[in-house]
């Protein structure tokens, strides 16, 4: 108790990782990691003071772990407790069971995996059991719109909701929160086997406004730096970003040289969210030196985005296409002053995944600049579309971007 744990697990590096620390908000974090790679685990703490990780694909296994959470424990319990755990969804599958996440409640264990017959679509199976170790009795317990993967949340006010997500497309995985109601010792998943477009919540009193949010840079005392709607693409370079240099703005400065967005550090992002939306930023381009690249960027291997470049005393607008999987230059249109407007605008209503780009010179007449992107959802990247702001140098380093603003919208 007091502790807080997030865990993940890594094929590059084969290891398994446990992060904690007693204060979600501000940490410190400490991390301890091992081998193997535990696939898609869920760490569970028993009532008796044993930790274990249950992991895998369809053959499930659980594992003791070490008191300190160093490593899986010498001779400690270690067996597959589920065998051939998506079978009670059918015997034609296309992706077998995955994503556990290991749940007791009222005494009796509840393990959620997602699993995949082909020719369907991805489905939520339930195993339970009086023993950690098993027997398992399984069922498919939600099989609608795809909406499947993840756990059991409960309330103060004793509410029961299952955490999930559904694949979208470009804009990639939308979180659910699906009603559960419990029946003869089982949770029951949706409304009458169906996930309900709307809930009846209040309001979100969390560590962030949203999903996503609009931002001017302009910090209070006590404020965050970034956000929890900001991520960066890259662990980023923290001398090489500020939002104090020149207060209001938040300034990137290049550190090395990139032959490319998707090679570039410190590209600021958040989500894109549907059916559409749009991001806006007012960029200064006064400092940048010769070969810079700033703007902003629909992220993604099939990327598209629009930006300044500097060529020696030249500076442009430019729009980049990589739609069809290889960059490709579109347009540029010379810039004669030293503020500049980029906009991005999606379209994924019923997965039209298309996006268009625009500038302006005062921030209220628009130009649209270049051609349509074709946004793909590509596993290289496994996540949707997200907005950038990026500045990164192909010819020499210490050019800075300074961006006023960055403004989202559901329009």
């Amino acid at each position: 108790k007091g502790t807080f744990y997030v865990t993940t697990f890594s094929g590059t590096t084969g290891k398994t990782y446990i992060y904690t620390t007693p204060d979600l908000e501000h940490g410190p974090w400490e991390v301890k990691s091992f081998t193997p790679s535990l696939h898609d685990h869920s760490l569970f703490f028993e009532d008796d003071g044993r930790i274990f990780m249950l992991y895998g694909v369809n053959n499930l296994r659980l594992v003791e772990l070490k008191p300190d959470l160093s490593g899986i424990r010498p001779g400690g319990f270690d067996q597959v407790v589920v065998t051939n755990a998506s079978a009670v969804a059918g015997r034609n599958i296309m992706l077998g069971a995955e994503g556990s996440q290991l749940f007791k409640v009222n005494g009796k264990y509840y393990l959620f995996n997602i699993t995949w017959p082909r020719g369907g679509m991805r489905t939520v199976l339930i195993h339970r059991a009086d023993n950690i170790a098993g027997p398992y009795e399984g069922r498919v317990a939600l099989q609608d719109q795809g909406v499947a993967q993840g756990g059991l949340v409960d309330t103060p006010d004793g509410s029961w909701f299952a955490y999930l997500f559904q694949d979208h497309g470009a804009v990639g995985r939308i979180p659910y929160l699906v009603p559960v109601k419990w029946d003869s010792g089982w949770p029951v998943l949706g409304v009458d086997g169906k996930v309900p477009d709307s809930l009846d919540l209040p309001g979100s009193r969390g560590l962030m406004p949203g999903i996503v949010d609009s931002d001017e840079f302009s910090r209070k005392p006590g404020d965050a730096s970034l956000p929890l709607v900001w991520q960066w693409n890259h662990n980023p370079d923290n001398t090489l970003w500020s939002l104090t240099a020149r207060p209001g703005f938040l300034r990137l400065t290049t550190g090395r040289v990139a032959s490319d967005i998707l090679s570039a550090r410190n590209t600021l992002t958040q989500r894109t969210i549907g059916p559409e939306c749009s991001g806006v930023t007012a960029l200064d381009v006064s400092n940048m030196k010769d070969g810079d690249f700033a703007g902003l960027v629909l992220l993604q291997k099939n990327y598209g985005l629009v930006g300044v470049q500097s060529d020696g005393d030249t500076r442009s607008v430019v729009m980049v296409n990589a739609g069809s999987g290889q960059p490709a230059e579109v347009i540029r249109v010379e810039l004669t002053r030293h503020m500049v407007y980029l906009k991005a605008e999606c379209n994924f209503q019923d997965r039209a995944d298309r996006a268009r780009f625009l500038y302006s010179l005062d921030g209220e007449r628009w130009t649209p600049l270049g051609t349509e992107l074709k946004m793909r959802y590509t596993l290289p990247h496994f996540m949707g579309y997200r907005f950038g702001l990026f500045n990164f140098a192909t010819k020499e380093s210490c050019g800075y971007a300074d961006f006023d603003y960055f403004r989202i919208s559901d329009e």
